[in-house]
């Protein structure tokens, strides 16, 4: 059961990250964090390695949608380019510091970031399009906050990425698509530290590398991937609102796991 709950995980993980240009991570980690808690890992690691899986799983989901979006050509490159610096930096700070937080502490702020994008989803919140990009070392810092908070939570960015494009006057097709782009830089990023970080730690199970569990990272790639290049399709041809309202729907359910229960 365990392994369908992967081969399932992933296929849900690969459709979202494809669609709405977000890694899949906000569905990955409170269900590996419930998976794991089923297989009675110890809870010292258990979210960390939760988070460092996601992350892992999140290096395919990317590619898999960058493959996609980049043949329709809406993926702005020098855009991620500006990006990547600053996001490879807040991807290792944050990191870092997910391995010092104690898991509840980790959990509830994964909750409480569940709950605010679930309300900017359900209810369709979208910053205003009245700034332009910002020059010089501005968009590094940009960068460097997404990909903190990115690597914190085990999410590939684009819960954040895509807001702040759109904000800065980018039109919402090459937000999500760039935005599935800057998930690789964040992910790769993430998923080196973490297993550094992880490395040796007594309390792992068996068949870790670090903060990466692989029998759930081989399960959920092998869906996800397949699912990506699907929802990346969809993005660009189907109204997305009505299933954004169900996904908001979900994510208040996770949030309000994790914070009140």
């Amino acid at each position: 059961m365990i392994v369908v709950l992967y081969l399932i995980l992933g296929a849900a993980a690969g459709l979202i990250a494809g669609l709405f240009g977000v890694g899949g991570g906000l569905i990955i980690v409170p269900a590996l964090v419930f998976s794991f808690s089923l297989q009675e890992l110890s809870p010292i690691i258990l979210t960390q390695l939760a988070i460092g899986t996601s992350l892992a799983t999140i290096i395919f989901t990317s590619l898999s949608s960058i493959k996609t979006h980049n043949s329709k050509g809406a993926i702005d490159w020098s855009l991620v380019k500006r990006l990547t610096i600053g996001i490879i930096i807040g991807a290792v700070a944050g990191s870092i510091f997910a391995d010092y937080l104690p898991g509840d502490t980790l959990q509830m702020i994964i909750g409480i970031y569940a709950l605010t994008v679930a309300v900017q989803m359900g209810f369709n919140l979208k910053p205003k399009a009245e700034h332009e990009l910002p020059k010089g070392a501005g968009l590094s810092v940009a960068g460097g906050v997404i990909g903190a908070i990115s690597a914190l939570f085990g999410i590939g960015g684009g819960s954040l990425t895509v807001p702040y494009l759109s904000w800065c006057s980018v039109e919402m097709r090459n937000a999500v698509a760039t935005s599935s782009a800057c998930g690789l830089p964040i992910a790769v990023a993430g998923v080196c530290t973490y297993i550094i970080t992880g490395w040796n730690n007594p309390d792992l199970p068996e068949y870790s590398l670090g903060y990466i569990y692989l029998p759930a990272f081989l399960g959920i790639i092998i869906t996800s991937t397949v699912f990506a290049k699907q929802g990346a399709k969809l993005a660009h041809s189907l109204p997305s609102h009505i299933l954004k309202r169900y996904f908001a729907l979900l994510l208040l359910g996770v949030g309000s796991k994790f914070i009140f229960f």
